[in-house]
């Protein structure tokens, strides 16, 4: 290898991609995007104000009306000594959005809930409604065992204990820590290796694929090796990718900061009402199962000191340097396969057979990072993260959680070796396949080509 003409390829690779329009456009866009990612969920919770729905309310079972109040969400108006048939077709004429009947006890001291619209009257409602129809019935059951001050007994009864987590250090030192700030961590981690390792190892073959097929490549190898010009194309591609990164980090730090700095106040104001407290808990356990109630209660115990002590805790020095080595060598080892696929075929269609099973691994990695949010311990996690193919995304996920320096060394040295053998092996299948026009190219061929001498 000739590294004098490498750096002449990563040049012209590197000033080539930075001057167009596609990257100058990501650039500015996709710091906007992530920065609306950030901020317009907490405002639009804020400051979406749903309509009050008015309900007219059948309670044939004489128990639940009373637990109906009044307030922002709903309504609701007592129509129980009317004929609920009666009350569908005039649900318009009444001005309301929502008939609801409750049917009368049964023998189990329970009821059933019917609701009728003439449009669905959504998720939160019928949960609302249920929530206060189920509290109805568990006082009525209270109140037939006839025991005095049973309702006080059951409140001091129930109890709602929150964990707080310590980590021991070798050293013994205890230190705050809070799972849901390294699972969030984590998934974000998994996520950025993914994607990036994807776009930009996918930009390496679209470059090699477009100056085969207009016939650039044959001026180029004239007066270049294609060894030089495969690591020159990947090398370029790498330092446009980190520019872009490091670009995309500034600019959405600022736009984070700018907006902060707008609607910061205003926000934290209209924060102080538990509803909107009750709604960022809902957004925090938005898709994760937990209760609101329990998320709020959360939020309360553990605190703004929780989780500012847990990311003060966390090793961001080794985080950002272990994000920046896996990122690349990640990059490297996948970019020099796909740089291999590109040389193989003459346009992108051609090309989906050659890639899928290169993609296969990176998919797999994935969605075992996702399991080492919850389990970061598991056999299947730790194999993932000294997989070459998959521990960029799985290590990264894992390290949040605290890995011991001889697995990161070790997952890190398969890794290099991995990249070197793969660097070696797609060379050889681009010197061949660069410069072969007007066939379909096979894993044959490919196979082939590696073998030749």
């Amino acid at each position: 290898m000739n590294f004098k003409t490498i750096g002449l390829v990563i040049g012209r690779e590197y000033n080539t991609r930075v001057r167009k329009k596609s990257f100058l456009i990501l650039t500015f866009v996709v710091p906007i995007l992530f920065a609306a990612m950030m901020v317009l969920p907490s405002l639009i919770m804020l400051n979406t104000k749903e309509k009050t729905k008015e309900v007219a309310v059948v309670d044939q079972s004489g128990i639940v009306m009373p637990f109906l109040e009044n307030g922002q969400a709903a309504n609701w108006y007592d129509y129980s000594t009317e004929d609920p048939e009666e009350l569908k077709g005039r649900l318009d004429e009444l001005g309301k959005d929502i008939l609801v009947v409750i049917s009368p006890l049964d023998s189990a001291s329970s009821v059933s809930v019917a609701t009728y619209s003439t449009k669905p009257a959504g998720v939160d409602f019928a949960e609302s409604l249920s929530g206060r129809v189920s509290d109805a019935v568990e006082d009525y059951r209270i109140k037939s065992y006839n025991i005095k001050g049973l309702d006080e007994i059951l409140s001091n009864v129930k109890a709602r204990i929150h964990v707080q987590e310590f980590t021991l250090g070798e050293d013994g030192k205890e230190t705050i820590s809070e799972s849901g700030i390294f699972m969030i961590i984590s998934m974000v981690l998994g996520m950025l290796i993914y994607i990036f390792v994807a776009m930009f190892s996918g930009m390496v073959m679209g470059s090699v694929i477009e100056e085969k097929s207009s016939r650039v490549v044959e001026v180029l190898v004239s007066s270049v090796k294609s060894i030089d010009l495969m690591f020159g194309k990947i090398i370029g591609v790498a330092l446009v990718a980190l520019t872009q990164f490091a670009l995309w980090i500034v600019l959405t730090l600022a736009i984070v900061g700018i907006g902060g700095a707008a609607f910061g106040p205003k926000l934290l104001q209209k924060m102080q009402g538990s509803d909107a407290m009750e709604q960022t808990a809902q957004m925090a356990a938005m898709g994760t199962g937990f209760n609101i109630q329990d998320a709020v209660a959360t939020m309360e115990d553990s605190g703004l000191k929780t989780i500012l002590t847990t990311l003060g805790n966390i090793h961001w020095g080794q985080l950002i340097i272990a994000f920046l080595v896996y990122f690349v060598l990640g990059y490297l080892l996948y970019a020099s396969l796909f740089a291999a696929v590109g040389s193989a075929v003459e346009n992108e269609s051609d090309s989906q057979q050659l890639q899928l099973p290169i993609t296969i691994p990176l998919i797999i990695g994935f969605f075992i990072a996702l399991m080492a949010m919850r389990n970061p311990y598991s056999q299947v996690v730790w194999w993932g993260s000294m997989i070459p193919f998959t521990s960029p995304i799985v290590m990264l996920a894992r390290i949040p959680y605290g890995v011991p320096g001889w697995e990161l060394i070790l997952s890190v040295a398969i890794l290099i070796a991995t990249f070197a053998l793969c660097a070696w092996a797609s060379a050889k299948i681009y010197r061949a396949g660069i410069l072969i026009f007007g066939k379909k190219s096979t894993w044959a061929d490919l196979w082939k080509w590696l073998k030749q001498k």
